[in-house]
């Protein structure tokens, strides 16, 4: 009884400021750990299930598939409710997808947990960055979007780095990460309960498609981080998609904990270019993280047909800073613009955009790939993300002129 009275005791004095925005951004962190978890475990699927990249694309496919309904569905929800419900409603989509992976012994299990996933992280996504610039003391309101887009992307980067370690050097390749994952899940659950809520509740949700409506004072702003942001989100879609496979295949590289540490590369350097761009102020981090990407997604292209690993992982590198300079400093121009009653929604309606992005190429190249092989379709799929670029940095540098 005393142990529940001292819970509770904690729970009457919720947590606020920075401590706040911590707990947050670790339930984020685990959230988006929990969504790359699979990555280097397609291989093992592949053999167990007997199926080919078509359907792993689209196993990864129904993930964004589940993120944009979220968003869709539900991004303006916190912002009537609350954002601790969404948060406790994230969690619980969470630890779902991770007990359906558990249990999996058949193709159709793995569409179901990664709809559930995505249907997670699109809760997520909106919520807890809303949630995090609203809890950040005044003075601290620009480095809560980095905070944001650092442990979004961070806990990306970790989920196949954990998976991969534990596949290849544990027993239960296929059930022991996701034990894991549940055990942080319910750690992230105490943490979020423990967290002042910022926002007041105003009515109840309505389920029901959300019309994405931007304010106009945030028009500009939000149409310049989308186009920059759009083919970031692609590169990340090459790498958690196909890249166990073209490691596998082409580079004939079948260690689970190499793949994930291949992963891990571009998050991490994802992550760096989010910090470098409070630095560069956001049209220039605009501009160059599109100009990372374009020299990114050229080397990528350029490992395959060489069968480079050194060259894949440069490739990573620096694509990783590009798209962490575009989305950390778009996040946080479009956060900081937007009127706070309107976060939550056109948070969601910015990541739409992206998570689009990070969903129809890949279904182009694992289709591709069933005709064409690894290596012919890796390589032109890599060549279209530098085209679109270099596009995204035409228009940004004529936006910023204007």
């Amino acid at each position: 009884m005393r142990t529940f009275s001292v819970f509770g005791g904690i729970l009457a004095r919720r947590v606020t400021g920075w401590p706040a925005v911590a707990l947050v951004g670790a339930a984020f962190a685990v959230v988006m750990l929990g969504a790359t978890l699979p990555t280097p475990l397609y291989p093992l699927y592949q053999e167990a299930f007997a199926f080919g990249e078509l359907v792993t694309t689209l196993v990864f496919a129904v993930y964004a598939a589940g993120v944009i309904a979220a968003l869709v569905l539900a991004g303006g929800w916190s912002d009537r409710i609350g954002r601790r419900p969404m948060l406790r409603a994230g969690l619980a989509l969470s630890a779902a997808s991770a007990l359906v992976f558990l249990f999996a012994d058949a193709p159709g299990w793995l569409f179901a947990g990664r709809v559930l996933s995505g249907l997670s992280t699109g809760i997520f996504a909106g919520t807890a960055s809303a949630a995090i610039a609203d809890l950040a003391p005044g003075v601290g309101k620009g480095r809560a979007s980095l905070v944001a887009a650092a442990v979004n992307t961070g806990g990306l980067g970790v989920g196949p780095v954990l998976a991969g370690v534990l596949a290849q050097h544990a027993p239960h390749p296929l059930a022991l990460c996701f034990v894991v994952d549940l055990v942080l899940v319910a750690v992230a659950a105490v943490g979020v309960e423990a967290v002042a809520e910022p926002v007041r509740r105003v009515g109840s949700p309505r389920l029901r498609p959300q019309p994405i409506v931007v304010p106009a004072e945030v028009r500009g702003v939000f149409a310049r981080a989308v186009v920059a942001g759009f083919a970031g989100f692609a590169v990340l879609g090459l790498f958690t998609a196909v890249s166990p496979a073209f490691l596998g295949t082409v580079l004939h590289n079948t260690d689970h904990a190499v793949t994930g540490l291949v992963v891990l590369v571009v998050f991490a350097a994802s992550v760096l270019g989010q910090a470098w761009s409070s630095v560069l102020g956001t049209r220039r981090a605009l501009a160059a993280g599109c100009a990372g990407l374009v020299a990114g997604a050229t080397l990528v292209g350029a490992s395959l047909p060489a069968a480079s690993l050194a060259v894949l992982v440069l490739g990573a590198a620096v694509a990783g800073a590009g798209q962490g300079l575009t989305f950390r400093a778009g996040l946080g121009s479009v956060v900081e613009s937007c009127p706070p009653d309107r976060r939550g929604a056109v948070t969601s309606g910015y990541f739409v955009a992206f998570f689009t992005g990070i969903s129809v190429p890949v279904i182009g190249v694992g289709t591709a790939a069933e005709a064409f092989g690894l290596v012919v379709s890796g390589t032109v799929f890599a060549a279209l993300l530098a085209i679109l670029a270099a596009v995204a940095l035409v228009l940004t540098v004529r936006a910023g002129r204007g």
